[in-house]
């Protein structure tokens, strides 16, 4: 037996007290309230994060961009949304998720509403920057809802939370119809009042964090203590790629559509959601199967999978002359529109079981330091976000090959392939080998 002095212990120096399982049925009502409330501000904050992969196309007409710029322009956003992420990932473990969240809320207001009296480059990079805070949100959301939840929970938790990057899908359709219907400045207008009316509706529906107030605070030190484990640079790879990759992409796919096959920006945002879509919606998914298998497996063939379609997905469209005996003969080598939309939508899939599974992993290995773990993985994913951009507007700037995207992303997948394999792969067939020897 356990006497009341042990259970009242307090926690070791320089560590978080596991979260109590949740149990009951009112306990387990609340905890759900928080998940949807929750993914219902990291949707309508997703959508806002990257609203300049749709006015982007607008605002590049009227400003005479070039790819490059362009890019800089829809990646800005990202920029600042990850470099806060760690900031306020340690923020939440400081002082809740409901607090900061509600602040980042209606703070976001401001700079989102000035976007639409910018009228050149540097005024709406200066915005962005601002405007990118949003971003953050996930830093604060997914420690948050995960308190609420049990270990064997906690990788459904924080894949349905995670399913809000579906706010990209929904970007997709609303800016559009609104940049219509009264022009692309109207855009921002409505989606800054968007975010003080969720900053109201979360800050009704959500809850305290449990052990907030109750519990030592750590210091930075204490906190940024888990910089040292290597384990947390490697999710940091994987994640660049799967989050990181399918934000750049989100931001890309639009103007990829409209470029590539000729279509309205209508058109364009909605055949680009089949990508943004899957990706959010079904990282709840992705977060059952990463509790059910783990999340080594799912991580492991999430990549290979990613490998083949982005292998297809790279190949430029070519025009092929082959010399016969009868004289020239043309060949055409290429994705058209319906046959591109289906692999990028398995892709999405994809991207949104490796987002998954990253998580997964974090909750197994970090649990007492979700937060700022957190955000130093999803500073690393943004910054992916950030910069694959700004580099595919090089490569087309420079190669003129559209699809030259899909290659570097497919160096990516080969690299994080080769971390997997020796760090994990390997070491558990090593083991394996060991143990059956000793036996």
């Amino acid at each position: 037996m356990v006497d009341e002095g042990e259970r009242a212990a307090p926690p070791r120096h320089g560590t978080l007290p596991m979260m109590h399982p949740v149990r009951g049925g009112v306990a387990m009502g609340k905890a759900y309230r928080v998940l949807f409330v929750s993914t219902f501000a990291f949707v309508v904050c997703f959508a806002v994060w990257l609203v300049f992969g749709v006015i982007g196309i607008p605002i590049r007409r009227e400003l005479g961009l070039n790819a490059t710029e362009f890019g800089l322009l829809t990646a800005t956003p990202v920029l600042s949304g990850a470099a806060l992420r760690l900031p306020l990932g340690i923020w939440t473990d400081r002082y809740g998720g409901r607090i900061v969240m509600t602040i980042l809320l209606l703070a976001a207001a401001v700079p989102v509403w000035l976007v639409s009296y910018a009228g050149q480059l540097w005024q709406f990079l200066t915005v962005g920057l601002f405007l990118g805070a949003v971003g953050a949100s996930f830093a604060v959301g997914t420690p948050y809802v995960a308190r609420f939840f049990p270990a064997n929970r906690r990788g459904f938790a924080m894949g349905f939370f995670g399913a809000g990057t579906s706010g990209a899908a929904l970007n997709m359709f609303v800016a559009p119809a609104i940049s219509v219907a009264w022009g692309w400045r109207a855009v921002p207008r409505a989606y800054a009042v968007a975010l003080l009316v969720t900053a109201g509706v979360f800050w009704l529906l959500s809850a305290p964090d449990p052990g907030v107030g109750a519990r030592r605070t750590p210091t930075l030190a204490e906190q940024l203590r888990v910089l040292r484990d290597p384990r947390v640079w490697k999710y940091c790879q994987y994640y660049s790629l799967a989050f990181g990759g399918f934000t750049a992409l989100s931001l890309w796919m639009p103007q990829y559509f409209v470029g590539e096959y000729g279509l309205g920006i209508a058109a364009a945002s909605a055949l680009a959601a089949s990508f943004s879509l899957p990706a959010g919606v079904l990282r709840a998914l992705g977060g059952a199967l990463s509790d059910r298998f783990g999340a080594h497996a799912l991580t492991w063939w999430v990549l290979w999978v990613a490998w083949i379609l982005l292998f297809l997905l790279s190949y430029p469209q070519t025009q092929l002359v082959v010399e016969t005996i009868r004289g020239p003969v043309s060949f055409h080598i290429g994705l058209n529109v319906w046959m591109f939309a289906p692999l990028l939508f398995a892709l999405g899939v994809v991207m949104a079981f490796g987002m998954a599974s990253t998580f997964k992993y974090l909750g197994d290995d970090f649990p007492e330091t979700l937060g700022v773990v957190t955000g130093i993985v999803g500073l690393a994913g943004g910054l992916g976000g950030f910069l694959l951009p700004i580099l595919w507007g090089a490569l087309l700037d420079l190669l003129g090959i559209r699809s030259s995207a899909f290659m570097l992303l497919y160096g990516i997948v080969w690299v994080s392939l080769i971390l997997i394999y020796f760090t994990e792969v390997r070491r558990v067939d090593f083991h394996g080998r060991q143990a059956s020897k000793e036996s």
